[in-house]
């Protein structure tokens, strides 16, 4: 069960992120995902605490599963939500939907450590990172 609400928005597919093979690239899928991650953790409040305590983010692990190519031009909303926090980890989970069908093109997970600025090292997410997803799932 997800701790934390859904954050979604729409995106027309530019051409810039079309490939040789037509469709778009499979890399741009995980820049999205990166983007997504950020917006949804600005909007709900985590970005200030995170930087008081010296800490940030980083991706241990991207899990990404293709489903159905989308075209430039194509509407598609972007899903995200944490799945779950744990003591320095936080998973992540991702959607891309065609807005046009309702067909679901890319799932996606994204593993996230939290650690120091400074020492780069893993530490233990303090209870007023951990509060910013919990106030929102309540919502």
């Amino acid at each position: 069960m997800p701790i934390s609400s859904t954050y979604s928005k729409t995106i027309t597919i530019p051409q810039s992120a079309i490939d040789e093979n037509g469709h778009v690239n499979n890399v741009i899928y995980v820049q999205w995902m990166q983007d997504i991650a950020v917006e949804h953790y600005e909007s709900i409040g985590g970005t200030n605490p995170t930087k008081l305590i010296g800490a940030t983010w980083v991706v241990h692990e991207h899990r990404i599963e293709y489903l159905l190519p989308a075209y430039a031009g194509e509407e598609i909303e972007i899903r995200t939500w944490v799945e779950n926090l744990r003591r320095v980890r936080s998973l992540r989970k991702y959607e891309f939907v065609r807005k046009s069908d309702g067909k679901t093109l890319v799932r996606g997970e994204t593993d996230w450590v939290f650690v120091d600025v400074k020492s780069g090292r893993p530490i233990a997410v303090p209870e007023t990172v951990s509060a910013v997803f919990s106030q929102k799932a309540e919502r």
